[in-house]
């Protein structure tokens, strides 16, 4: 089995999304035999903004990078993004990856009915850390982009591990934290490895 793991934050060690998702794939390679982890960090080895330039291919070495980024996604059964919550939304780094894998022909296609995704059967899971409380507020432009992009690319099968309010307290932080690694049955993942 192949996981993709991507982290967004700029916060570093004291990052909670790469908290999570460090403990996501944790959780895989304990149940998991073989698997095969890949890694990028967006914070440290950014992917370029799209460009004109990108489009139309004219550095080798971003075609090359954004071949090698699309390649690792449709390879990965499992991909698991630490996305925090920045400005309501999502770090643009996390940005840039998502125009580099949301490729007509590669990952989706048009046709008389409309939009039908390509890279169906992957499982995406989403390690989401805010300051605030969002949950089901109509200011959460984060969880419902992330949903409609992986859906778009035919993929349905998004879950989020979140950990809100982290900003409210020290206590609150610790508790959100908690929670949210609390959320990881661990049977759920020795069902996938078992698949």
């Amino acid at each position: 089995m192949k996981l993709l793991h991507l982290d967004a934050s700029v916060l570093g060690d004291n990052s909670v999304s790469r908290q999570l998702s460090a403990a996501v794939v944790a959780r895989f390679n304990e149940t998991v035999e073989n698997l095969d982890v890949s890694y990028r960090d967006l914070d440290r080895d950014p992917i370029p903004h799209l460009r004109s330039t990108s489009l139309a291919q004219a550095d080798a070495a971003e075609a090359t990078d954004a071949e090698n980024v699309m390649q690792q996604f449709l390879a990965a059964d499992v991909v698991v993004i630490g996305a925090p919550m920045y400005n309501f939304s999502i770090p643009s780094t996390l940005k840039a990856w998502i125009d580099r894998v949301a490729v007509a022909g590669r990952t989706f296609k048009y046709t008389e009915n409309g939009p039908v995704g390509l890279a169906g059967g992957k499982r995406v899971i989403i390690a989401s850390a805010r300051g605030g409380i969002y949950t089901d507020s109509p200011a959460d432009f984060q969880e419902p982009f992330l949903r409609q992009v992986f859906a778009f690319m035919g993929i349905t099968d998004v879950e989020f591990v979140r950990a809100e309010g982290i900003a409210y307290s020290p206590q609150h932080r610790a508790d959100a934290i908690a929670a949210a690694l609390a959320s990881l049955p661990a049977a759920e993942f020795e069902e996938l490895a078992e698949a």
